[in-house]
Protein backbone atom coordinates (compact mmCIF):
# COMPACT_ATOMS: atom_id res chain seq x y z
CA UNK A 1 0.00 0.00 0.00
CA UNK A 2 1.23 3.49 -0.85
CA UNK A 3 0.77 6.72 1.01
CA UNK A 4 -1.57 9.22 -0.62
CA UNK A 5 -0.23 12.69 -1.48
CA UNK A 6 -3.25 14.36 -3.11
CA UNK A 7 -6.79 13.78 -1.90
CA UNK A 8 -9.91 14.28 -3.97
CA UNK A 9 -13.33 14.67 -2.37
CA UNK A 10 -16.81 14.50 -3.84
CA UNK A 11 -20.41 14.28 -2.68
CA UNK A 12 -22.73 12.01 -4.62
CA UNK A 13 -26.39 11.03 -4.72
CA UNK A 14 -28.94 12.71 -2.46
CA UNK A 15 -27.64 15.56 -0.31
CA UNK A 16 -27.72 15.29 3.47
CA UNK A 17 -27.19 17.84 6.26
CA UNK A 18 -23.67 17.40 7.61
CA UNK A 19 -21.97 16.81 4.27
CA UNK A 20 -20.34 20.24 4.52
CA UNK A 21 -19.04 19.44 8.00
CA UNK A 22 -17.44 16.31 6.56
CA UNK A 23 -15.90 18.29 3.68
CA UNK A 24 -14.46 20.79 6.14
CA UNK A 25 -12.94 18.03 8.29
CA UNK A 26 -11.43 16.28 5.28
CA UNK A 27 -9.85 19.44 3.89
CA UNK A 28 -8.39 20.71 7.13
CA UNK A 29 -7.20 17.31 8.39
CA UNK A 30 -5.60 16.55 5.04
CA UNK A 31 -3.80 19.91 4.91
CA UNK A 32 -2.58 19.42 8.48
CA UNK A 33 -1.20 16.03 7.40
CA UNK A 34 0.77 17.56 4.54
CA UNK A 35 -1.58 16.44 1.75
CA UNK A 36 -3.02 18.49 -1.08
CA UNK A 37 -6.80 18.56 -1.53
CA UNK A 38 -8.88 18.85 -4.68
CA UNK A 39 -12.64 19.20 -4.70
CA UNK A 40 -14.71 17.49 -7.38
CA UNK A 41 -17.98 19.27 -8.13
CA UNK A 42 -21.28 17.50 -8.90
CA UNK A 43 -20.21 14.00 -7.92
CA UNK A 44 -19.20 11.46 -10.54
CA UNK A 45 -20.85 13.57 -13.25
CA UNK A 46 -18.51 16.42 -12.39
CA UNK A 47 -15.57 14.03 -12.33
CA UNK A 48 -16.27 12.95 -15.89
CA UNK A 49 -16.55 16.64 -16.86
CA UNK A 50 -13.23 17.39 -15.13
CA UNK A 51 -14.86 19.87 -12.72
CA UNK A 52 -11.96 19.74 -10.28
CA UNK A 53 -10.73 22.62 -8.10
CA UNK A 54 -7.92 23.14 -5.60
CA UNK A 55 -9.17 23.52 -2.04
CA UNK A 56 -7.63 25.38 0.87
CA UNK A 57 -8.55 26.01 4.48
CA UNK A 58 -10.29 29.31 3.81
CA UNK A 59 -12.70 27.71 1.32
CA UNK A 60 -14.25 25.55 4.04
CA UNK A 61 -14.43 28.23 6.74
CA UNK A 62 -17.89 28.50 8.32
CA UNK A 63 -19.46 25.77 6.18
CA UNK A 64 -20.12 23.22 8.97
CA UNK A 65 -23.36 25.00 9.90
CA UNK A 66 -24.71 24.93 6.34
CA UNK A 67 -27.05 22.30 4.94
CA UNK A 68 -26.54 20.82 1.49
CA UNK A 69 -23.05 20.50 -0.01
CA UNK A 70 -20.77 23.25 -1.31
CA UNK A 71 -19.42 20.77 -3.87
CA UNK A 72 -22.94 20.16 -5.24
CA UNK A 73 -24.17 16.68 -6.04
CA UNK A 74 -25.65 14.77 -8.95
CA UNK A 75 -26.44 11.30 -10.18
CA UNK A 76 -24.53 9.91 -13.14
CA UNK A 77 -25.68 7.04 -15.35
CA UNK A 78 -22.51 7.19 -17.43
CA UNK A 79 -20.38 6.33 -14.42
CA UNK A 80 -22.28 3.06 -14.03
CA UNK A 81 -20.59 1.85 -17.23
CA UNK A 82 -17.12 0.31 -17.41
CA UNK A 83 -16.04 2.97 -19.88
CA UNK A 84 -17.20 5.77 -17.61
CA UNK A 85 -15.38 4.29 -14.64
CA UNK A 86 -12.14 3.90 -16.59
CA UNK A 87 -12.37 7.47 -17.85
CA UNK A 88 -13.05 8.71 -14.33
CA UNK A 89 -10.00 6.90 -12.96
CA UNK A 90 -7.81 8.37 -15.70
CA UNK A 91 -9.09 11.90 -15.03
CA UNK A 92 -8.21 11.49 -11.35
CA UNK A 93 -4.71 10.32 -12.26
CA UNK A 94 -4.28 13.15 -14.77
CA UNK A 95 -5.07 15.59 -11.94
CA UNK A 96 -2.57 13.93 -9.62
CA UNK A 97 -5.30 12.58 -7.34
CA UNK A 98 -4.23 9.27 -5.83
CA UNK A 99 -6.80 9.11 -3.03
CA UNK A 100 -10.55 9.81 -3.21
CA UNK A 101 -13.10 10.33 -0.43
CA UNK A 102 -16.70 9.74 -1.48
CA UNK A 103 -19.51 11.07 0.73
CA UNK A 104 -22.84 9.50 -0.12
CA UNK A 105 -24.90 6.33 -0.02
CA UNK A 106 -24.57 2.75 -1.23
CA UNK A 107 -24.74 3.70 -4.91
CA UNK A 108 -21.89 6.16 -4.41
CA UNK A 109 -19.84 3.46 -2.69
CA UNK A 110 -20.26 1.12 -5.63
CA UNK A 111 -18.59 3.78 -7.76
CA UNK A 112 -15.80 3.99 -5.19
CA UNK A 113 -15.36 0.20 -5.44
CA UNK A 114 -14.77 0.45 -9.17
CA UNK A 115 -12.23 3.26 -8.82
CA UNK A 116 -10.35 1.32 -6.16
CA UNK A 117 -10.03 -1.62 -8.56
CA UNK A 118 -8.60 0.83 -11.11
CA UNK A 119 -5.81 2.00 -8.83
CA UNK A 120 -7.34 4.92 -6.89
CA UNK A 121 -7.29 4.63 -3.10
CA UNK A 122 -10.92 5.20 -2.10
CA UNK A 123 -12.68 5.77 1.22
CA UNK A 124 -16.45 6.05 1.69
CA UNK A 125 -18.22 8.23 4.26
CA UNK A 126 -21.93 7.40 4.75
CA UNK A 127 -24.02 10.49 4.08
CA UNK A 128 -27.74 9.90 3.61
CA UNK A 129 -30.86 10.94 5.51
CA UNK A 130 -32.36 7.49 4.88
CA UNK A 131 -30.10 5.58 7.34
CA UNK A 132 -30.18 2.72 4.84
CA UNK A 133 -26.50 1.77 4.60
CA UNK A 134 -26.33 -1.73 6.03
CA UNK A 135 -22.89 -1.71 7.63
CA UNK A 136 -23.35 1.35 9.85
CA UNK A 137 -25.67 2.17 12.72
CA UNK A 138 -25.71 5.84 11.72
CA UNK A 139 -25.44 7.93 8.58
CA UNK A 140 -24.71 11.65 8.35
CA UNK A 141 -27.91 13.64 7.93
CA UNK A 142 -30.37 11.30 9.61
CA UNK A 143 -30.66 13.20 12.89
CA UNK A 144 -31.28 16.54 11.19
CA UNK A 145 -33.85 15.04 8.83
CA UNK A 146 -35.73 13.37 11.68
CA UNK A 147 -35.78 16.59 13.71
CA UNK A 148 -37.03 18.54 10.69
CA UNK A 149 -39.80 16.02 10.08
CA UNK A 150 -40.68 15.86 13.78
CA UNK A 151 -41.04 19.65 13.98
CA UNK A 152 -43.24 19.73 10.87
CA UNK A 153 -45.45 16.94 12.20
CA UNK A 154 -45.89 18.78 15.52
CA UNK A 155 -47.19 21.78 13.57
CA UNK A 156 -49.54 19.64 11.51
CA UNK A 157 -50.86 18.07 14.72
CA UNK A 158 -51.75 21.53 16.01
CA UNK A 159 -54.01 22.32 13.05
CA UNK A 160 -55.29 18.74 12.91
CA UNK A 161 -56.39 19.09 16.55
CA UNK A 162 -58.14 22.39 15.86
CA UNK A 163 -60.18 20.88 13.02
CA UNK A 164 -60.61 17.41 14.60
CA UNK A 165 -59.05 15.83 11.53
CA UNK A 166 -57.03 12.79 10.65
CA UNK A 167 -53.67 13.54 8.98
CA UNK A 168 -51.68 11.13 6.84
CA UNK A 169 -48.11 12.45 6.73
CA UNK A 170 -45.51 11.06 4.34
CA UNK A 171 -41.85 11.28 5.31
CA UNK A 172 -38.79 10.47 3.22
CA UNK A 173 -36.50 7.45 3.48
CA UNK A 174 -36.52 5.89 0.02
CA UNK A 175 -37.01 2.15 0.66
CA UNK A 176 -36.28 2.37 4.39
CA UNK A 177 -38.66 3.21 7.22
CA UNK A 178 -36.27 4.65 9.81
CA UNK A 179 -37.43 8.28 9.57
CA UNK A 180 -41.05 7.11 9.78
CA UNK A 181 -40.38 4.89 12.81
CA UNK A 182 -38.51 7.58 14.71
CA UNK A 183 -41.19 10.18 13.96
CA UNK A 184 -43.94 7.82 15.01
CA UNK A 185 -42.26 7.38 18.38
CA UNK A 186 -41.21 11.03 18.77
CA UNK A 187 -44.52 12.57 17.67
CA UNK A 188 -46.88 10.09 19.27
CA UNK A 189 -48.60 9.15 16.04
CA UNK A 190 -51.54 6.76 15.90
CA UNK A 191 -50.02 4.48 13.29
CA UNK A 192 -47.09 3.85 11.01
CA UNK A 193 -46.66 2.39 7.53
CA UNK A 194 -43.14 1.29 6.57
CA UNK A 195 -41.83 -0.84 3.68
CA UNK A 196 -40.13 -3.28 6.07
CA UNK A 197 -43.57 -4.42 7.28
CA UNK A 198 -45.61 -5.40 4.25
CA UNK A 199 -48.33 -7.04 6.33
CA UNK A 200 -50.10 -3.67 6.71
CA UNK A 201 -53.85 -4.11 7.07
CA UNK A 202 -55.86 -1.02 6.22
CA UNK A 203 -58.84 -2.23 8.21
CA UNK A 204 -56.66 -2.47 11.34
CA UNK A 205 -55.73 1.18 10.82
CA UNK A 206 -59.37 2.17 10.42
CA UNK A 207 -60.31 0.19 13.54
CA UNK A 208 -57.52 1.88 15.52
CA UNK A 209 -58.66 5.35 14.49
CA UNK A 210 -62.27 4.57 15.40
CA UNK A 211 -61.23 2.99 18.71
CA UNK A 212 -59.23 6.07 19.69
CA UNK A 213 -62.08 8.36 18.61
CA UNK A 214 -64.49 6.37 20.81
CA UNK A 215 -62.23 7.10 23.77
CA UNK A 216 -62.49 10.83 23.14
CA UNK A 217 -59.49 11.48 20.91
CA UNK A 218 -60.35 14.27 18.50
CA UNK A 219 -57.41 14.12 16.08
CA UNK A 220 -55.30 11.37 14.51
CA UNK A 221 -51.90 11.27 12.84
CA UNK A 222 -50.58 8.43 10.68
CA UNK A 223 -46.94 8.41 9.54
CA UNK A 224 -46.42 6.93 6.09
CA UNK A 225 -42.96 6.12 4.71
CA UNK A 226 -41.94 7.20 1.22
CA UNK A 227 -41.28 3.55 0.31
CA UNK A 228 -44.96 2.76 0.92
CA UNK A 229 -46.29 5.88 -0.81
CA UNK A 230 -49.85 6.43 -2.13
CA UNK A 231 -50.45 8.93 0.68
CA UNK A 232 -53.20 10.92 -1.05
CA UNK A 233 -55.04 7.77 -2.05
CA UNK A 234 -54.80 6.40 1.50
CA UNK A 235 -56.19 9.65 2.93
CA UNK A 236 -59.25 9.40 0.68
CA UNK A 237 -59.88 5.80 1.71
CA UNK A 238 -59.50 6.55 5.42
CA UNK A 239 -61.97 9.43 5.17
CA UNK A 240 -64.46 7.25 3.32
CA UNK A 241 -64.15 4.44 5.87
CA UNK A 242 -64.24 6.57 9.04
CA UNK A 243 -66.28 9.63 8.08
CA UNK A 244 -63.49 11.76 9.60
CA UNK A 245 -62.08 14.59 7.50
CA UNK A 246 -58.64 13.37 6.45
CA UNK A 247 -55.80 15.36 4.91
CA UNK A 248 -52.61 14.14 3.24
CA UNK A 249 -49.28 15.95 3.63
CA UNK A 250 -46.09 14.95 1.84
CA UNK A 251 -43.18 16.64 3.65
CA UNK A 252 -40.78 16.05 0.76
CA UNK A 253 -37.40 17.71 0.33
CA UNK A 254 -37.73 20.01 3.33
CA UNK A 255 -36.21 17.05 5.19
CA UNK A 256 -32.97 17.28 3.19
CA UNK A 257 -32.23 20.90 4.03
CA UNK A 258 -31.45 23.01 7.05
CA UNK A 259 -28.56 23.55 9.40
CA UNK A 260 -27.26 20.18 10.64
CA UNK A 261 -27.66 19.20 14.28
CA UNK A 262 -24.71 18.86 16.64
CA UNK A 263 -24.84 15.09 16.22
CA UNK A 264 -24.54 15.33 12.44
CA UNK A 265 -21.75 17.91 12.60
CA UNK A 266 -19.69 15.95 15.11
CA UNK A 267 -20.25 12.60 13.37
CA UNK A 268 -19.31 14.13 10.02
CA UNK A 269 -16.16 15.75 11.41
CA UNK A 270 -15.06 12.52 13.08
CA UNK A 271 -15.62 10.46 9.94
CA UNK A 272 -13.84 13.07 7.81
CA UNK A 273 -10.76 12.94 9.99
CA UNK A 274 -10.88 9.14 10.09
CA UNK A 275 -10.98 9.03 6.28
CA UNK A 276 -7.74 11.02 6.06
CA UNK A 277 -6.10 8.72 8.61
CA UNK A 278 -6.97 5.73 6.43
CA UNK A 279 -5.60 7.34 3.27
CA UNK A 280 -2.48 8.42 5.14
CA UNK A 281 -1.86 4.73 5.86
CA UNK A 282 -2.44 3.82 2.21
CA UNK A 283 -5.77 2.06 2.79
CA UNK A 284 -8.30 1.68 -0.01
CA UNK A 285 -11.82 0.39 -0.67
CA UNK A 286 -12.90 1.12 2.91
CA UNK A 287 -16.13 2.56 4.28
CA UNK A 288 -16.24 4.31 7.66
CA UNK A 289 -19.02 3.20 10.00
CA UNK A 290 -20.40 3.91 13.44
CA UNK A 291 -20.94 0.49 14.97
CA UNK A 292 -21.98 -0.17 18.58
CA UNK A 293 -20.88 3.33 19.52
CA UNK A 294 -17.42 3.09 17.94
CA UNK A 295 -15.99 4.39 14.68
CA UNK A 296 -14.69 1.50 12.59
CA UNK A 297 -14.06 0.74 8.93
CA UNK A 298 -15.01 -2.16 6.69
CA UNK A 299 -14.04 -3.28 3.24
CA UNK A 300 -16.69 -1.72 0.98
CA UNK A 301 -17.52 -5.11 -0.55
CA UNK A 302 -18.08 -6.55 2.93
CA UNK A 303 -20.05 -3.51 4.10
CA UNK A 304 -22.47 -3.52 1.17
CA UNK A 305 -23.09 -7.27 1.64
CA UNK A 306 -24.26 -6.82 5.25
CA UNK A 307 -27.94 -6.91 6.15
CA UNK A 308 -29.84 -4.37 8.21
CA UNK A 309 -33.38 -4.44 9.55
CA UNK A 310 -35.70 -2.24 11.55
CA UNK A 311 -35.15 -2.51 15.31
CA UNK A 312 -37.81 -5.03 16.33
CA UNK A 313 -38.09 -3.71 19.89
CA UNK A 314 -38.55 -0.11 18.74
CA UNK A 315 -41.19 -1.20 16.27
CA UNK A 316 -43.04 -3.18 18.97
CA UNK A 317 -42.97 -0.23 21.36
CA UNK A 318 -44.21 2.12 18.64
CA UNK A 319 -47.17 -0.19 17.97
CA UNK A 320 -48.01 -0.52 21.64
CA UNK A 321 -47.90 3.24 22.21
CA UNK A 322 -50.31 3.86 19.33
CA UNK A 323 -52.94 1.61 20.90
CA UNK A 324 -53.50 3.62 24.05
Amino acid sequence: MREVETVGILTSGGDAPGMNAAIRAVVRTALASGMKVKGIKRGYAGLLNNEIIDMDSKMVSEIARLGGTILFTARCKEFETKEGQQRGAQILKDNGIDGLIVIGGDGSFRGAQKLSALGINTIGIPGTIDLDINCTDYTIGFDTAVNTAMSAIDKIKDTSTSHERCSIIEVMGRNAGYIALWCQMANGADGILIPEREEFNEQDLVDSIMHNRSKGKTHHVIINAEGVGHTNRLARRIEAATGIETRATVLGHIQRGGSPTARDRVTAATMGGYAIDLLHRGETNRVICLKDGKYVDFDIDEGLAMEKTIDEYQFLISRLMSMY
